[in-house]
């Protein structure tokens, strides 16, 4: 019976999927020798030939094909195992180190978080928040399992799955004059709180106003979703925010008005290609990703 270095067949596994030794090592986190050398191995142990070079990619040969087939099945087979064994010593159905922003932890995650619980009583969650950066940064160190981010965020360890839009609204003070149609010219007239700089979400409005030929100097920046709500609420002027941070119940105190021309962020969950899933992480990522079946809001 051959022995099956898992180590190896994850190597060879994402040597295929990221078309390049180098880049494999870069994901994996090892030198490209020490790639190529557990390719070799595997190849040995196997007496076969996995990967033939056309042009400057790497793609597997038949018998890599072959082996490709079961490596998914491998992986599933293993971490089914380890889950068994964690929960038979630990008690526990793992651990997930989630990571997002602020809003989207307030607004967003709260149901989804009931439901894993109600799901796996003895999952450990833990939640970190930060701007998309901060947020992408962790994923990459490995500090954090899985991101709920806003993009635009890139890197060539991760998956990066779109999960739902959702659009920016102007809130205002009951007693603030406001035409029907908020554009960007309208806002250049009014007092006006941003988040704070730094921030996808900033950038975006920034960018928003900037497309209207304005260049607004705001009266406040801050970086909390509530803080802005209660500055406005006081009358100090209006703000530009997430739609998902203006519940319905808003409405009763506030002036609640859609932006023309529309806007609205993308979120995404991020998560490394090579992360093991186990069962409470997978749960998470099946849980997150399920928001694209919810309507996206584009207001």
């Amino acid at each position: 019976m051959k022995n099956l270095n898992l180590d190896y067949l994850e190597s060879f596994a994402v040597v295929i999927d990221s078309g390049s030794f180098s880049a494999a090592a870069e994901r994996l986190q090892l030198t490209q020798p020490a790639v190529s050398l557990q390719v070799r191995q595997l190849e040995k142990s196997l007496n076969a030939t996995l990967i033939e070079r056309v042009g400057r990619r790497a793609r597997p040969t038949a018998a890599g094909v072959a082996l490709l087939s079961h490596a998914q099945q491998i992986n599933a087979a293993v971490t089914s195992a380890v889950d068994a064994v964690t929960q038979q010593t630990t008690g526990t159905a793992g651990r997930v180190r989630l990571g997002t922003g602020a809003t989207a932890c307030i607004f967003l995650l709260p149901p989804i978080l009931r439901e894993l619980r109600a799901a796996m009583p003895s999952l450990e969650i833990t939640v970190t928040t930060g701007n998309t950066a901060e947020i992408a940064r962790a994923v990459e160190d490995n500090t954090i399992d899985i991101a709920l981010v806003t993009l635009p965020v890139s890197g060539r360890s991760f998956e990066i799955t779109p999960v739902m839009n959702d659009g920016f609204v102007l809130i205002a003070p009951r007693e603030m004059k406001l035409p029907a149609r908020i554009t960007p010219e309208v806002l250049a007239t009014r007092p006006v709180l941003l988040f704070e700089p730094g921030g996808n979400t900033r950038r975006t409005a920034d960018e928003w106003l900037a497309r209207g030929g304005v260049s607004l100097k705001p009266l406040m920046s801050l970086g909390s979703v509530e803080a802005i709500k209660e500055m406005v609420r006081a009358g100090l002027g209006c703000a530009i925010l997430p739609g998902m941070a203006v519940p319905a119940n808003t409405k009763r105190d506030l002036i609640v008005r859609s932006l023309s021309p529309k806007l609205y962020r993308r979120l995404a969950v991020v998560i490394r290609r090579d992360k093991r899933l186990d069962r409470g992480l997978r749960q998470t990522l099946s849980a997150l990703k399920a928001l694209s079946a919810a309507k996206n809001d584009g207001r």
